[in-house]
Formats: C-alpha cells, sequence, structure tokens
C-alpha cells in the first residue's frame, strides 16, 4: 500500500495571530514535520482566495463573520478576510517543512468556497487531487492540519468516498470547533470509514 500525508492548509491566517486563527494552530507544525519522513508522498494544501472572495463577509454588506449565507451550491459560512493569494496570511507556517512532492491550492475560484482537498465547495469541481494521486498509484491517506472539523473533515469524507483508506491524525490536527462543529464532524468522518487517531 503506497502512502501519502496530506497536509491541509498550515497557513499564517490559520495560525494564532492570524485573520482566522485556529487555537493552537501552530502546535500541529512539528508533529506534521517529523510526520513526513515516513510517507511515499506529502501533498500540502493551501487556501487561496482572491481579494473579495465570495465567502468573505465583507463582501456582502450587512452580514458577519461567521454569520451563514446561501450560495448558488447550498449555505456558506461568511468567514473573515482570510488567506488572500499572495499575502502573508495565505503563506504557509515558516516552521513548516514545504518540501513535498504537490502544492494544491484550492478556492481560488471568486463565487465558490472550497473545503475539501478533493472538490470546491459544490461538491463536484475537482482540485486535481485526486488524478495526481491516481497516478502515483497512491491508496491510503493520513490527513493531517487546519481546521479538523472543515478542511481537514471534508477533505478525509471526500477521499474515504472516492476509496481511499483514510486516517485521521487528531494529534496533527486542531479544531475551530464552533458551535459543535467537531463533535459533527468526528461523527462525519467515522461515519464515513476514515480511521481517527
Amino acid at each position: 500500500m503506497t502512502q501519502a500525508l496530506i497536509v491541509i492548509d498550515v497557513q499564517n491566517d490559520f495560525c494564532p495571530g492570524g485573520a482566522l486563527a485556529v487555537p493552537g494552530g501552530d502546535q500541529v507544525v512539528p508533529v506534521i514535520n517529523a510526520m513526513m519522513p515516513a510517507f511515499d508522498a506529502v501533498i500540502l494544501t493551501q487556501d487561496w482566495h482572491p481579494a473579495g472572495h465570495s465567502s468573505f463577509a465583507s463582501s456582502h454588506p450587512g452580514k458577519d463573520p461567521f454569520g451563514m449565507t446561501e450560495m448558488a451550491y447550498g449555505p456558506q459560512v461568511l468567514w473573515p478576510d482570510h488567506c488572500v493569494q499572495g499575502s502573508d496570511g495565505a503563506a504557509f507556517h515558516p516552521g513548516l517543512r514545504t518540501d513535498g512532492d504537490l502544492i494544491i491550492r484550492k478556492g481560488f475560484r471568486p463565487a465558490i468556497d472550497s473545503y475539501s482537498a478533493f472538490f470546491e465547495n459544490d461538491r463536484k469541481t475537482p482540485t486535481g487531487l485526486e488524478g495526481y494521486l491516481r497516478t502515483r498509484g497512491i491508496t491510503a491517506l493520513v490527513m493531517t492540519g487546519l481546521a479538523t472539523d472543515f478542511c481537514v473533515h471534508y477533505s478525509a469524507v471526500d477521499a474515504a468516498g472516492l476509496g481511499f483508506a483514510v486516517e485521521v491524525r487528531l494529534d496533527a490536527c486542531r479544531a475551530i470547533d464552533m458551535d459543535g462543529s467537531l463533535n459533527a464532524a468526528l461523527e462525519a468522518m467515522r461515519g464515513a470509514g476514515v480511521t481517527l487517531n
């Protein structure tokens, strides 16, 4: 079984001091770095939004961050502006090893957000990650990064649905935990056949 480590969105804006900081987000960096040598491939994902992205609360007059809106593809959380292309906030955490095999950028289409490393939030538009993994002969994935209850959760469920063996290393993830979102995500991942360790 060929195994890849997927490192999800360990970027400055999701770490303490960032625009959308995940509590303890920077604590995953040494854990992930230590894991990397054990894998056949290391893939990093990067949230990569254009300025004025439709998922930003600032793009919806009168709406506040962490409120909800309805997009063409369904309900969408409105976020503070974060991970704007080319900004320091969009850069990987400076302590993270980035000498992996591939960087997948997501969320760059202005009208659609992207939590999953595999699909945009319409659940149809692919990022290209599945094709890369298939051509590399990779069948098993270990997920790490930020945030457990959003991008890690959606990536893990999608990967399991595509037929990969999926493990989430909870010690190498941190959560936002908004209104019970962490427990809901853990249940959804278990229900999809994802191994939680």
